[in-house]
């Protein structure tokens, strides 16, 4: 059982395998947990154990995870990259890849936009946006779904704060991705790969926007969810990606290496 911590913040996080290092941001939305990726299309810390360092993380107040900390309203998304950043810090790891579901493709282009030169290279697996027909989906979703289990069990946070918190994360800029803009993406350089879903969380025009404006960016095959067939092309679509742009592991340096 590991964590990271770091003032008020304590973060679980679970790693297997080794070679280049690979986060893996589960689903889930605001409950997004490691133990929620056996409930995914495919389970990354299984699938890519054989040849990547996999570390993923219980995403700060999830329900039914392990990590906590404060609720910082005015900086929501950002205050969880602090923690995606920070875990990676701690293990020593400067550069690497990242595969993110769901929730996690908003926040792989908030890590883009914030450690532009420490991504390598970034899979965004069923990516949640902005769909002007559902303006407050992620809202609502979370106001029932995370805010009143996470109010039970913290005394210290009311439904008001929390109400605060999605109202900055959803609805402040509701548009697009949610943390960066259509301009900072056609200027992204970073490879990324595309896994596009179309339900009302992961509209497949956002995905496919994405993927046309990234000047990097390839996209895997649609319906790549319809049957275990499709599901094995897109793994193997995902694997051909990140061989493609995994650094040399001799060129790869530890932070306190790369600081001296």
């Amino acid at each position: 059982m590991a964590f990271y911590e770091k003032g008020d913040v304590r973060i679980h996080y679970e790693e297997v395998g080794s070679g280049f290092p690979l986060m893996v941001i589960p689903g889930g939305g605001l409950n997004s947990t490691v133990a929620g990726l056996a409930n995914h299309p495919f389970n990354p810390m299984e699938e890519f154990k054989g040849g990547y360092r996999v570390i993923a993380a219980d995403l700060r107040n999830a329900n039914g995870g392990q990590s906590s900390g404060p609720l910082e309203i005015d900086r929501p998304w950002d205050a969880y990259t602090d923690d995606h950043i920070g875990l990676m810090d701690h293990l020593g790891i400067r550069e690497f890849m990242v595969l993110g579901f769901c929730i996690g493709g908003p926040f792989i282009w908030n890590l883009l936009k914030r450690a532009p030169d420490r991504i390598v290279a970034g899979v965004l697996t069923q990516p949640s946006g902005y769909r002007p027909t559902m303006p407050d989906l992620f809202y609502h979703n979370n106001i029932k779904g995370w805010a009143p289990a996470l109010c039970e069990r913290r005394p210290d946070i009311t439904m008001a704060q929390a109400g605060a918190f999605l109202e900055k994360m959803y609805r402040a800029n509701a548009d697009f991705v949610f943390t960066v803009t259509r301009d900072f993406v056609r200027q992204c350089r970073t490879p990324i790969l595309v896994l596009p879903d179309d339900v009302p969380a992961h509209p497949y025009a956002v995905a496919m926007e994405t993927a046309h404006l990234a000047p990097n960016a390839q996209v895997s095959i649609y319906p790549w969810k319809a049957n275990p067939e499709q599901i094995q092309l897109a793994l193997r679509h995902i694997g051909t990606f990140l061989r493609a742009h995994q650094p040399a592991l001799q060129a790869h340096q530890p932070l306190a290496a790369a600081a001296q």
